[in-house]
């Protein structure tokens, strides 16, 4: 009898033993898919692209549980900032990269991918009561440098010219600044110090609004009715334009650009995945929040 009951004793020993391992085996499996589910793209920068990331994010998510997409703003220097110290999949930008950042990147290991995602115009906005009727490049370099500072310098009312901008972190500042104050030429003109920095294009917005001596530019998609685009000309012998998604694409309105997606290295796995459905499907999205699509 007690060689039977150790032989069950050993017996129930193993069976908890296989139990147990299995129980662990088990337990392993479900953390490390537990993990893989809860793996998060990081998706940081353009202030400009931040409405359209997260609603191609929340539209790839949909349909895809086990993947989780992080949107953050900040401007693009910030998201190509997190790119080259490392700290997200994706950099959001509005213009593109510096010499100065690519090095930087280079200098961590990284060799930044640029990838076009979208296109937009940089309207330039007033109150709706302004009844400046269009403008030049030149003429927008000026005011921006204060050499004009009155609207019935450019055929408004005998009012000052309030300056506003986005901040100097953000790719359409650079952007505004390279194409419009400097007109795309090697030049030290700066905005003039009465310029009004505000941190976000909401910003721009509610000061356009309540203020109709200020003059704003913004991304296209993020112009609301309650301001006016002004129509800008290349020069004085070109047509003045509204920026359009039809402008845009028909090359007529002269402050256009691209806006782009970086990652570190040519993009694998979920991050090549999800920008291969921007560049595909996720175009559907981009006229609805007011950019202008990739052509086909």
């Amino acid at each position: 009898m007690i060689q039977v009951r150790t032989w069950l004793t050993v017996g129930l020993m193993t069976v908890v033993l296989v139990a147990a391992l299995a129980g662990c085996a088990s337990q392993s499996s479900s953390a490390q898919a537990a993990s893989q589910a809860e793996q998060t793209i990081g998706n940081q920068g353009s202030d400009t692209l931040v409405n359209l990331a997260l609603a191609w994010a929340e539209a790839y998510m949909a349909d895809r549980p086990n993947t989780r997409i992080s949107v953050t703003g900040g401007g693009t220097g910030t998201g190509l900032a997190a790119l080259i110290n490392g700290t997200t999949d994706i950099a959001n930008a509005s213009r593109a990269m510096k010499a100065e950042e690519v090095a930087a990147a280079e200098q961590n290991g990284i060799t930044p991918v640029e990838i076009e995602v979208a296109r937009d115009a940089i309207a330039v906005v007033v109150h709706p009561s302004n009844p400046v009727p269009g403008l030049t490049l030149q003429q927008l370099s000026d005011i921006y440098t204060h050499k004009i500072t009155n609207w019935r310098e450019v055929g408004g009312e005998d009012r000052p010219i309030v300056l506003l901008s986005r901040e100097s972190n953000s790719g359409t500042y650079v952007y505004f600044l390279e194409n419009v104050i400097r007109l795309g030429k090697k030049s030290d003109l700066m905005f003039s110090s009465e310029t009004l920095l505000m941190p976000s294009s909401e910003g721009i917005s509610t000061e356009v609004r309540q203020n109709p001596n200020a003059i704003g530019y913004d991304g296209l998609g993020y112009v609301t009715a309650d301001q006016r685009m002004v129509p800008v000309a290349k020069d004085a012998q070109s047509p003045y334009v509204v920026p359009s998604v039809e402008a845009v694409n028909a090359g007529t309105y002269p402050i256009s650009r691209a806006l782009f997606m970086y990652t570190a290295g040519e993009p694998t796995g979920q991050v090549k995945e999800y920008l291969d459905w921007i560049l595909g499907d996720g175009q559907v999205l981009v006229t609805t929040l007011g950019f202008v699509p990739l052509a086909k």
